[in-house]
């Protein structure tokens, strides 16, 4: 391929990820939860365990009669494709309980068929890592290693369930007020039938070669390994191995797949990392057996697997939190001056409950 030919490729290739991006992935759906941590409860993909809180001091009946007007409305948490989650409470509830409010555009969501992946949330007040990872600038080579641990068993999970992630990055990984990891926003999931996928989605640091590159045979679940090694770097030297100022040049780098390390970077990190970021799929760790030869490498020597999964390991960092409404470890964000349309008094029923 010519010098101008890759520079067409490339610049197709972002030209189809911001498309997919502001169509909201609206061709796979994927139907799976939108939050997944570690352990037997966090592991259970059942309508029980992902069910909204109770109102125990308002009741339902009355949340039923209840008007934007009756709640004191203050920070925004987030926002996303399809509205934005202030945090309020209830004007009259003596217990000064605190709840997330979903400000949504549901005809948006109705419009792009996304209403089973945003009934399926749960409240994280941590923040997300990559704030954390912001603010230390780097973590130590025993932070990441913890933080790993646990990302490298949910990985594990989703893909014993057949499903691949592949938006692994800091941004979608929040940390719970014990100091756990969650992945969260599995808006590019997918549940695979043959084993193979053909779609073109990601966060560019975070694609793999075989993403990139379009091959007729598609690609599976061995680009969440190659996502695991960028954010192992990323995380040890606040980072990630392949950037460039523009999409094309990471691109580039990427297929090019020169690794340069800093020099405080420990040997089995590096080893771990370079087998992780493998281009070829055969030799690449954690493609042939669901993440147990991950497991085994000599970075992780010592670490207790089982007590991983079950929170045993205590978490080298654990947010305080003033009280049940402090969301100081979230981003600041502006206020939203766009006006969503109404949904059609019809189609409100699809939301009940919500």
């Amino acid at each position: 391929m010519s010098q101008g030919q890759q520079q067409n490729f490339f610049s197709e290739l972002q030209r189809k990820l911001e498309v997919l991006d502001l169509q909201g992935q609206q061709s796979e759906t994927p139907s799976v939860q939108s939050e997944i941590g570690y352990g037997e409860q966090s592991q259970q993909f059942d309508d029980d365990h992902f069910v909204d809180i109770p109102l125990n001091s308002m009741g339902k009946i009355k949340f039923d009669e209840m008007k934007i007007e009756d709640f004191e409305v203050s920070a925004t948490l987030g926002t996303g494709t399809f509205g934005r989650v202030r945090q309020v409470m209830f004007k009259g509830d003596k217990k000064k309980e605190v709840y997330a409010l979903k400000m949504l555009k549901k005809t948006e969501i109705l419009k792009l068929k996304q209403l089973d992946h945003i009934r399926s949330e749960k409240s994280i007040l941590g923040g997300e890592l990559f704030n954390r990872l912001r603010k230390e600038g780097r973590f130590s080579n025993d932070v990441a290693l913890f933080y790993t641990t646990e990302i490298l068993l949910s990985i594990q999970y989703l893909h014993k369930q057949e499903i691949v992630y592949r938006d692994l990055k800091p941004e979608n990984l929040l940390i719970d007020r014990e100091g756990h990891i969650k992945i969260t926003d599995f808006g590019f999931a997918k549940q695979l039938r043959n084993d193979r996928t053909y779609t073109l989605c990601g966060t560019p640091e975070y694609l793999a070669p075989e993403i990139i590159k379009g091959s007729q045979d598609g690609y599976g679940k061995s680009v969440d390994w190659w996502a695991l090694g960028i954010l192992i770097f990323e995380m040890l030297s606040g980072y990630p191995p392949f950037y460039d100022n523009e999409p094309v040049g990471i691109y580039e780098k990427i297929i090019a797949g020169i690794i340069e390390f800093p020099r405080f970077f420990e040997v089995k990190a590096k080893d771990l990392i370079r087998k992780l970021l493998n281009p070829d799929l055969n030799r690449r760790l954690g493609v042939n057996d669901k993440g147990e030869s991950a497991k085994k490498h000599k970075w992780f020597r010592g670490v207790d697997w089982e007590m991983v999964e079950n929170r045993e390991i205590t978490t080298p960092w654990t947010p305080f939190l003033q009280n049940e409404g402090d969301s100081s470890w979230f981003d600041k964000y502006p206020d939203s001056k766009e006006q969503a349309k109404p949904l059609q008094p019809d189609l409100q029923y699809l939301f009940e409950g919500f």
